[in-house]
């Protein structure tokens, strides 16, 4: 036995893995390999709130102006970011190897740019096993849900608040749009969206669609008491016959992590609304 050992030489240690991306973090952390360190924790616990950061991993400051000192300090193996933190890549790349990662290529289909994503974070975290486990996992999930749910459903109008007059309203490339599709649901959005999958529209370009209304949250401050005195949101058809589905935080420019808590949240609320509706 202690020869055997001897031979096969000393266990890898696991990469140190930091990132400033929120999709990368949460995607290492489904992996089961969370990153030492991510930019504005306090931050992603609001807005991507699961897979939850172990209490260990450091706030390494701003996303966009990430504290360079406590890198170094750090000293981790690899920093990991995505394309829209390329500006930070000649910093960082002093303190350690930079890689980066995109989510969002801007492709047609988006759901095999996240499946590609994940295996090259698994294989950078040594550990490429994990990235099949995660996706098999997070496609039979989906699959569960899209049987539970009865066909016919309305269509769907998918928005994020950023202020009382104003919404991100998903479509084309968006991954709450890859879910619905895989979800056997419609999107009712049929306008232009940009890279990231989602329009900023006025109220008022929300009105004669006949939809489902999903509003995912976190709601800016002062936003849910604008709306009750708001014409523009009174006057929407959705939400005069009540058909308005609020959802708790989901990242929308996330990974399998966020897919499937957008799933499972999606058609338990479109359950809920069921039987309130029987």
């Amino acid at each position: 036995m202690v020869l055997t050992l001897l031979l096969a030489g000393p266990a890898t240690a696991a990469p140190r893995l930091m990132t400033l991306d929120w999709t990368i973090a949460e995607t290492l952390t489904a992996l089961g390999m969370p990153p030492l360190g991510v930019a504005q924790t306090a931050a992603y616990r609001d807005w991507v709130a699961e897979p939850s950061l172990p209490d260990t991993v450091v706030d390494l400051g701003l996303r966009v102006q990430p504290n360079l000192e406590l890198l170094v300090d750090l000293d981790p193996d690899r920093i990991l970011i995505s394309p829209m933190f390329a500006s930070l890549e000649p910093r960082l790349s002093h303190i350690a190897p930079v890689t980066t990662v995109s989510l969002y290529a801007g492709s047609d289909a988006l759901w095999p740019d996240l499946l590609a994503a994940t295996r090259k974070l698994a294989r950078l975290g040594g550990r490429p096993e994990a990235a099949e486990r995660l996706i098999a996992t997070t496609e039979a999930r989906i699959a569960d849900l899209r049987e539970r749910l009865p066909e016919g459903e309305r269509p769907l109008l998918m928005v994020q608040f950023m202020d009382a007059r104003h919404v991100r309203v998903f479509g084309e490339h968006s991954l709450y749009q890859a879910v619905a599709e895989r979800l056997g649901l419609d999107n009712a959005w049929q306008g232009t969206t940009n890279a990231w999958g989602f329009s900023l529209v006025g109220l008022e370009a929300l009105a004669g669609i006949d939809a489902q209304l999903v509003v995912v949250d976190p709601l800016p401050v002062g936003v849910e008491q604008s709306l009750a005195d708001n014409g523009l949101w009174q006057h929407l058809a959705a939400v005069r016959e009540g058909r308005v589905l609020h959802l708790p935080p989901v990242w929308s420019f996330g990974g399998l992590p966020s897919a499937e808590r957008f799933a499972e949240q999606l058609a338990a609320a479109l359950e809920a609304s069921r039987s309130r509706d029987s």
